[in-house]
């Protein structure tokens, strides 16, 4: 049966194995910095085991201070990767009371109450795992099995540090000269060895987990103006059945190939560029902006009436008009060509509700373009002339 000693080192070695592990997929990825924070958070986890066990051979006042400073300094690099990793700016909050507390513990154990030392580490450690899972449980937009798993690992640890500070006040030990043995500190040896293989294992789920993310993002956006693809499109509404209150509208930048060969393809990035940003201002919450190929955009709206979904398609084109792009042969001002279609109750299809717009998109090219035009299934005439959108 191993002993307390040999289990620290078994502790040690693995998460010392663990670290590397984190070390090698950072160095595949460099832009997840969460896993490299997390490999070295663990890292300093694994020397402050070494730290303890040589506290209890060898109990000099300085190595009772680097033993709880790498304690209270491992969880607050994990606590740093999990901000990293959901984007939130938590540690930067608790930084200095952290800080304070390691000057604390620093200072106490210099004169002797090591045992107040390590309720004082022990305390701020369940701070830091509270935080913790209290930042993913935040963050709200994820699954929430990962928001079990991160819960279930750092409250297991919260209560096993929260435990070990308490039997040392409970037994009054605020001056202990060796590390603490007691049934808290080998029941807290098991759920550290526990929670950092499954804090590792989490890491590493999330990291792929992020990756995929990404991968899907760049195959579904259009790299050039940030909006949705025609693929997106496709994905996101290829079942959708387009009752009331639903529209679909599809843009084409009036004379674009005149600007490319005039003023060179740079200019006309730019253009599509100031349609994207005008779409997303002034799209309303329920419209969706996609860019279908070349020139040619669409808008899907939802749970928006015909009236308000006309006005918005208006304020676009006018919006757009009034862009001015600077270039070396003057201003260039742009205009755009909208055709719309609005679902009924017979719930067309994505495929029909293009194949009308479009309709509806060339009717408005041949009234002499910027205007807007409404496919003939509407049922409100006075859409059906195409308008102009910009003076």
């Amino acid at each position: 049966m191993l002993d307390f000693g040999s289990l620290l080192l078994a502790t040690a070695l693995s998460g010392a194995c663990l670290s590397g592990t984190l070390l090698a997929i950072w160095l595949t990825a460099r832009q997840a910095r969460f896993v490299f924070t997390m490999a070295a958070g663990i890292l300093l986890l694994v020397l402050h085991v070494i730290a303890f066990w040589q506290y209890g051979r060898n109990a000099a006042p300085w190595l009772g201070q680097l033993t709880l400073l790498l304690l209270v300094a491992g969880f607050f690099v994990i606590l740093c990767s999990t901000a990293q990793y959901l984007d939130r700016n938590w540690h930067r909050v608790v930084a200095a009371p952290v800080l304070a507390v390691t000057v604390l513990i620093t200072s106490v154990t210099a004169v002797g109450y090591d045992g107040l030392g390590f309720v004082l580490a022990y305390s701020t450690v369940t701070a830091l795992l509270v935080v913790t899972a209290s930042m993913f449980w935040a963050a709200g937009e994820y699954d929430r099995r990962i928001l079990a798993a991160v819960t279930m690992l750092s409250g297991s640890a919260a209560i096993s540090f929260a435990l070990c500070a308490l039997v040392l006040v409970v037994n009054g030990q605020w001056s202990l000269g060796t590390v603490p043995r007691n049934w808290a500190e080998d029941l807290n040896t098991a759920v550290v060895v526990a929670c950092m293989t499954a804090l590792g294992a989490l890491t590493i789920s999330l990291h792929h987990l992020r990756t995929q993310r990404q991968l899907t993002a760049q195959t579904l956006t259009d790299p050039l103006t940030g909006l949705l693809n025609r693929r997106a499109l496709t994905m996101f509404h290829g079942n959708t059945r387009f009752g009331p209150r639903m529209a679909l509208a599809m843009f084409d930048l009036d004379h674009f190939k005149g600007t490319n060969d005039l003023f060179g393809h740079a200019v006309g990035d730019t253009v599509l560029q100031r349609f994207a940003d005008v779409v997303r201002k002034h799209a309303r919450d329920g419209a969706e902006g996609f860019r279908l190929g070349g020139e040619e955009f669409a808008v899907v709206m939802s749970g928006i009436p015909p009236l308000d979904a006309h006005e918005i398609l208006c304020t676009i084109g006018a919006a757009f008009g009034a862009e001015i792009v600077v270039t070396k042969l003057g201003p260039l001002r742009s205009t755009v060509s909208v055709g719309i279609c609005f679902g009924d109750e017979h719930a067309m299809t994505l495929e029909q509700m293009l194949l009308a717009a479009d309709a509806a998109l060339y009717a408005a090219k041949r009234a002499g373009r910027n205007r807007v035009a409404t496919a003939d299934a509407v049922g409100d005439a006075r859409f059906r002339e195409p308008e102009l959108l910009f003076a």
